[in-house]
């Protein structure tokens, strides 16, 4: 049966340079009220032990606009300052439910500049997009179409280190569920196979930071020796960005082609529960495991299978996926990374990865 969901349909668009000033604005606003009322909410808390809601919040905006000192605020477009606010009273909501950590202050060189535009302030007429206090619509370059009939509801611009500007499409779809099959697969991640499928398949990692390491480290070397402020830094600064953006390109497109194919062959997915996290502190193994993106692969399963219909299934990740024997189930005491492959006392002969990945498997089907 077809379920409606919210998908964000993402392109590039080239804005004219008092479109771009105009964004240029609404993003320092949008920056500027969300720390403003972040550190209002702090010093209340701290003062009065109290939470501050998203109404009172939204009256503070109002007096900073009037209070002649933040009078510019009124020039951009209300609708952007107003949806910073209620992020924020949603990254405080998740704070307080101990889902995520203190809210932090948005920074002007490490935060994604964006601006979210809800349906009363933009204009959408015949394929062409018209952002609030603009007099001509965007010049997007359509990749891929949007669905037949649909109607934009929440429009979020956005533009990269690399200079580059992007604007997601915020749409509801009807998604027709893939028709059942009967295969499932267990699924090992690694560093030098991406990926190890139960039945015996590994998908390569293409490690595309290592590929571009070199470039990366000559535009780096080069930035090192640019004078702090200076224009020459700045131009610095984007070549080594284009250079992270290139990269994180290839290997989000990489991820997507091979969760679509697990997603679309088998009825079942079952992975490891991977603390990513405490993973990457390894010094040695940091630098792969965040080239491979692991915790963004299971990102694009999770949202994959809940659309076409598709079971996705995390084993503990204290299983002995590795150590435990897929044929005779015997349990070794130890299994350093060094060994690739071993043989069992029942005579198996096993592939480290691909014993782990049917072992994952099988833990998986028996929970379920």
């Amino acid at each position: 049966m077809a379920q409606v969901v919210k998908r964000a349909y993402k392109y590039r668009f080239y804005p004219t340079s008092g479109q771009a000033e105009e964004l240029a604005r609404t993003f320092g606003c949008v920056r500027l009220v969300y720390n403003k009322a972040l550190q209002e909410r702090t010093r209340v808390y701290a003062l009065e032990g109290r939470r501050v809601s998203y109404v009172e919040s939204s009256a503070q905006l109002t007096e900073w606009k009037r209070s002649g000192e933040f009078d510019f605020l009124s020039e951009v477009s209300s609708v952007p300052l107003q949806q910073a606010l209620r992020h924020l009273q949603a990254a405080f909501a998740n704070f307080f439910a101990k889902r995520a950590g203190y809210p932090a202050f948005k920074s002007r060189k490490r935060s994604r500049a964006s601006a979210e535009y809800t349906r009363s302030a933009f204009r959408w007429r015949g394929g062409a997009l018209t952002l609030a206090k603009m007099d001509a619509p965007l010049d997007i370059r359509w990749s891929r179409p949007l669905p037949e009939g649909a109607e934009p509801s929440t429009v979020t611009v956005s533009r990269d280190a690399a200079g580059r500007w992007f604007v997601s499409i915020l749409v509801e779809e009807e998604i027709v569920p893939l028709a059942p099959v009967e295969r499932s697969v267990g699924v090992d991640a690694g560093v030098t196979a991406l990926v190890t499928l139960s039945s015996g398949e590994k998908i390569v990692n293409p490690r595309h930071e290592r590929r571009d390491r070199r470039t990366l480290a000559k535009a780096q070397r080069n930035l090192a020796r640019k004078e702090e402020g200076s224009n020459n830094r700045a131009k610095a600064r984007l070549k080594v960005a284009r250079v992270h953006a290139r990269i994180a390109d290839r290997r989000r497109d990489f991820l997507h082609k091979v969760t679509t194919r697990l997603v679309r062959e088998n009825q079942t997915v079952v992975i490891e529960d991977l603390n990513v996290r405490n993973m990457v502190r390894n010094r040695r193994l940091a630098r792969a495991i965040s080239d491979a993106s692991w915790r963004e692969l299971r990102s694009m399963l999770e949202y994959k299978a809940a659309w076409y219909g598709r079971t996705l299934m995390a084993v503990d990740r204290w299983f002995p996926s590795s150590k435990l024997c897929s044929s005779c189930g015997a349990l070794r005491e130890k299994m350093p990374l060094t060994i690739r492959a071993w043989v069992c006392a029942c005579s198996a002969v096993h592939d480290r990865d691909v014993n782990a990945a049917k072992n994952v498997l099988a833990a998986g089907l028996a929970e379920s």
